[in-house]
């Protein structure tokens, strides 16, 4: 099933679509390599929150791929934009420590804080760390997360994700999370912003039907499926979702354009 006619652009995920395990998928440069010599523009989204942005374009770099910063947008950037939009200098970061630097302007706090912001801690996602983060959201604090993706690929198997502790902290709070990650209009505005194209003539590329292929066609562009990363044989019939596309891996797409 393909109805790609008409696409420009594309908003590549990274973690499952682009690589996998540390490798690129085989034949992902090869193929963003057509596209770009057939003048169809991307970009890079993706909600990863373990590493910041300079790391995930360091390593692409060392997986073979040479990419520009500023065609990779993330989540915790755009985490960055919307709290210095709302005033929100003051947060509780429950990111790695590393990720710090993506958080310019943002002064970390242990108390008496303005926004809760959750992403990825991997093993240092503690009952004490989502305790604290629960008694600051019953003070006042607003939370905000980069996605309500239930679990992503690790290279040791299918993992929790972002999604998961987001419903914890709701559920006990009563407060409700922000998203600012995929699939949050503002996130993916910022990409097409970038790119110069339209909606209509976009397509968003990824591994997972919910979070990348269902809400990019509700924002009204093009959804595509890949079975790579997170995929699993019968996610397709177990879904409402149904892809403009659906292709092997990201090698496939010059042709489906």
């Amino acid at each position: 099933m393909t109805s790609l006619a008409g696409v420009r652009a594309l908003l590549l995920d990274l973690d499952g679509t682009v690589y996998q395990s540390g490798r690129l998928v085989p034949g992902a440069a090869e193929a963003l390599e057509a596209l770009s010599a057939r003048g169809i523009a991307h970009c890079f989204v993706t909600n990863t929150s373990s590493r910041p942005r300079s790391a995930l374009v360091r390593e692409l770099a060392e997986m073979g791929l040479a990419v520009d910063a500023e065609r990779v947008f993330t989540a915790p950037r755009s985490a960055r934009d919307h709290l210095l939009r709302r005033g929100l200098s003051r947060c509780h970061l429950m990111v790695a420590p590393e990720v710090f630097e993506d958080f310019e302007g943002i002064e970390p706090a242990e108390e008496g804080a303005q926004a809760v912001v959750l992403g990825y801690l991997g093993e240092a996602m503690t009952y004490a760390r989502l305790n604290r983060a629960f008694r600051l959201l019953l003070d006042g604090a607003e939370l905000v997360t980069f996605s309500r993706n239930r679990y992503f690929a690790a290279p040791d198997g299918l993992s929790l994700d972002d999604g998961a502790f987001a419903a914890a902290l709701e559920h006990a709070s009563g407060r409700i999370a922000t998203i600012v990650g995929k699939p949050a209009p503002e996130f993916f505005n910022a990409a097409l912003r970038s790119l110069g194209v339209s909606r209509s003539e976009t397509a968003v590329v990824g591994d997972d039907l919910e979070g990348e292929v269902a809400s990019a066609q509700a924002a009204g562009m093009r959804g595509v499926l890949v079975r790579t990363g997170k995929y699993r044989a019968g996610d397709l019939e177990r879904s409402a979702a149904k892809p403009d596309a659906v292709m092997d891996s990201l090698a496939d797409l010059p042709r489906f354009l």
